[in-house]
């Protein structure tokens, strides 16, 4: 009794262990050839970086303590979507849309920063132009603001069908992948703080 017990634990909510393997396995696929992106514009970065053309640096530009904070705002974003993946699995709808929730209000706050500091230095005269310095840094950051909102309209897709249907074995893969995805974007982020941010500054 005990093993038939454990078995069905196992199983649910998803018995398709194949499809959902080979969901998983290729989303992570996908965010290896996103890694790869990323390391390209990080590598750039490095031989950029001081490439400011007479014009300012990041130290003079890089707000730490706004970095900081959006830091622990997106890594609360990542636990919270962690935690509704869990919750998922668990077939806990309330908490899934919850928690999920959370993650998509965190985001928006995240986003809200972001936008409020590259308006501030293109108000202050310093664009994508001015150097190449400026440049990747707005290539950068560009870029992982189009992941980011990408990442959020992914949950009002999927909270839908999950708020009027509940959880699915096929609702179950995607908001699997999308948890999956907000730890991509906190790892990428946490290069960024520390390769961009905390270096430049210095």
């Amino acid at each position: 009794m005990k093993q038939t017990q454990k078995s069905v634990h196992e199983s649910f909510p998803d018995p398709h262990h194949d499809v959902y393997s080979r969901t998983t396995f290729g989303f992570w696929v996908f965010l290896l050839t996103d890694f790869v992106l990323f390391g390209t514009l990080f590598a750039t970065y490095a031989v950029l970086q001081n490439g400011t053309y007479g014009g300012p640096s990041g130290k003079d530009l890089f707000s730490l303590s706004s970095a900081l904070l959006q830091s622990v705002i997106l890594l609360t974003a990542s636990l919270t979507a962690g935690l509704a993946g869990a919750f998922a699995h668990r077939n806990d709808k309330n908490k899934t849309l919850l928690l999920f929730g959370a993650t998509f209000l965190l985001g928006i706050i995240f986003m809200g920063m972001q936008i409020s500091d590259m308006q501030r230095l293109l108000q202050l005269g310093h664009g994508w132009q001015k150097s190449a310095f400026l440049s990747i840094y707005y290539t950068i950051m560009g870029t992982f603001s189009i992941h980011m909102l990408f990442a959020l309209l992914w949950v009002i897709v999927l909270a839908v069908p999950v708020y009027r249907e509940g959880i699915s074995h096929v609702s179950l893969r995607r908001l699997i992948c999308l948890k999956m995805f907000w730890q991509f974007l906190n790892i990428v982020w946490i290069f960024i703080y520390s390769f961009v941010y905390l270096l430049g500054v210095k």
